[in-house]
This record gives C-alpha cells, structure tokens and sequence, in this order.
C-alpha cells in the first residue's frame, strides 16, 4: 500500500511480458505499488508488439480468441503470482481481467466468460472485470455471489455508482449466506477521470471557467457516493488518470485525487512522475462545492446527463474495437 495512514493504494495500469519480469518487481520491492489492471487496448499493444512474435509462434494453431486468452491468462498468472504476497498481507495484490466487451449487454455470457477465466487463471487474487452496464450490474451480482472478486469499469456517472453498489451488496449477501464465516469477496468502483477534461476543457475555457476540474470533482462526488455507502469489501477506484500533452503535470489526477481508502490505477509514466515527486494526502471538497461547481459547468450549457452517456458510448466502443483489432491480428 503506497500510504498506510490513509489507507491509499497505487496499481499499475499497464501488463507486458517483460516488464512484468523486471519492472514489475522492483516497484513492488519499493513498495510504490500493490495491484495490476489490464483492459483490451493495454493488451492490444502488448500482443501485437515485436516481443510476443516467439510467444505466439510457440503456441501453435488455435483460433484467435483462444490465442488471446491464452496469452492473457499467462499474463495475468504471473502478475497474480507476484503479488500473491501481497494479497496474502491483506495488502491488495490484486491483477484484473476483462472480459469480451462485446458481452456489455449480456450478463449471462458475461457471467460464463468471467466465472472461466477466473478458474482458468486459478489465483484467488483475480479481479474479472466487467464493464457498468445493466447487464454488468447484473453479472456484478452473480460474480460476487460466487466469491469471485470485481472490477467494475467504465464509471462515470453517479448513477452507475450507485448501481454498482447495490449489485455488490446483493452479491456479497449472497454469498455470506451460503458461505458464512469464510472471507467476503472484494471489489472495486473504477472510477474514469481524465476523459471528461480532455472533452470539455476547451468548453470550459470558452466560458472562461478552470480547466483540468470536472474530471476531479466528478469523480470526487462518485467517491464520496460509495465512501458513504460504507460497504467493507468496496472501495473507489480511480482510472483514466494519465495526462495527455503538456498542460497538466504528469502525475496531476493522481496527487488531486490521493483520498483515504482510495486506489488509483495509473499508467507507468504517471507512477514514476509520481514517486519521484513530493505528494501530500488530499481532502475531498465538500458537497457543497461540487453542487456549486456543477451549478456552474450547467449554466456554461453542458449537459452532464449527455457528457455520462457519450463517454460511456465511447468507452465501450474503443474497448470493442482494440479487442476486434487483436482477433484480426491473430488470424
């Protein structure tokens, strides 16, 4: 855990072969971080690149998807490996997996794949991760009331928050009933940031309003959401923390968003931006100013309602699509 006094962690947004076999381990030895994810567009790089061509060659004739899988799967039993120890200390160590995103309106199929690949995988510090769609909601659920552990990624909107709680609430009842006195499985909200500014910041700046902000207090009103909730195997997970161009320091959503009880996923140039730097704990603003602000983004005409539902869209379009784009490549 990067700050024990707040309970605050830092995982690595970011899965390679190589890095995990050097990199990896000395980020873990210093302790800057205790948790891994992975999404189609981070694996898209990783398998398409020059270093996995002896890899693949060696894996013989299989259908592309199975070829994916396969080279996920190993990926992520290393990486769960690694941290085992971690996750044995009650320190996190957990590495995350999604599954197909075009299952997104599917929660049968969605609950198949992630209950597979979990057992595939056979590590009890995998996440699968599901994106905040009703049929997610619904998979959420069921995951949990098998004690399978869960990412819930794609969040932007409070209102998605919020279902995410209640599906794991259910789930994790579930579960307790039918295995009490055994550990209650976890999970995490992941909460996106960086896209809203990268969006709206030239809006904002139109209507001479601060930029590199609805990102944050967005996420900070979802954050304060599921810190209020209280639920003991659920904590916020801040994503989309990387800074794209030069206007923002690189590790900037990382140190505004360093909250109690708190994780971040972040690129590897975030991290290191990070660690290097001087970082202090940080306060959520109260809800009264995030009212306020929003008040504000409002009469600046935009429609926040709009801005959840494009980004989702969005969001789940790239994944759909880095995830088309490995399966033609592996033909």
């Amino acid at each position: 855990m990067f700050n024990n006094d707040i309970n605050f962690s830092l995982w690595c947004d970011f899965i390679e072969r190589d890095f995990l076999q050097d990199e990896f381990e000395n980020l873990l030895q210093i302790g800057a971080i205790s948790g891994v994810t992975s999404n189609p567009s981070i694996f898209k790089a990783a398998f398409l690149s020059d270093s996995y061509k002896e890899v693949i060659g060696q894996m013989g004739k299989k259908y592309p998807k199975a070829l994916y899988e396969a080279l996920a799967v190993q990926d992520i039993k290393i990486a769960a490996t690694k941290l085992l120890r971690h996750y044995a200390n009650g320190d996190d160590g957990f590495v995350s997996i999604e599954v197909d995103p075009s299952f997104c309106d599917n929660a049968a199929a969605t609950v198949d794949e992630g209950a597979r690949l979990h057992a595939e995988i056979g590590m009890p510090n995998v996440m699968i991760k599901i994106p905040a769609t009703k049929a997610g909601f619904e998979a959420m659920s069921a995951l949990t009331a098998r004690g399978i552990a869960v990412n819930a990624t794609l969040i932007f909107s409070p209102e998605q928050a919020v279902a995410c709680l209640d599906a794991f609430e259910d789930g994790v009842k579930a579960y307790e009933k039918k295995f009490p006195l055994t550990p209650l499985p976890k999970s995490v909200i992941s909460i996106f940031v960086s896209r809203f500014d990268r969006l709206l910041d030239e809006k904002m700046r139109e209507n001479s309003l601060p930029t590199g902000q609805i990102g944050i207090m967005n996420a900070t009103k979802i954050y304060k959401i599921i810190e209020n909730k209280n639920l003991p195997t659920t904590r916020a997970l801040f994503a989309s923390t990387g800074v794209k161009g030069d206007e923002l320091a690189k590790d900037y959503y990382v140190k505004e968003l360093m909250y109690q009880n708190a994780v971040n996923t972040a690129p590897l140039d975030t991290i290191k931006a990070f660690i290097a730097s001087k970082n202090e704990p940080k306060t959520a603003v109260s809800d009264d100013s995030i009212e306020k602000f929003f008040g504000v983004v409002k009469r600046a005409d935009i429609d926040m309602e709009k801005v959840y539902k494009d980004l989702l869209n969005d969001g789940l379009k790239q994944f759909v699509t880095a995830f088309e784009d490995i399966m033609k490549a592996l033909k």
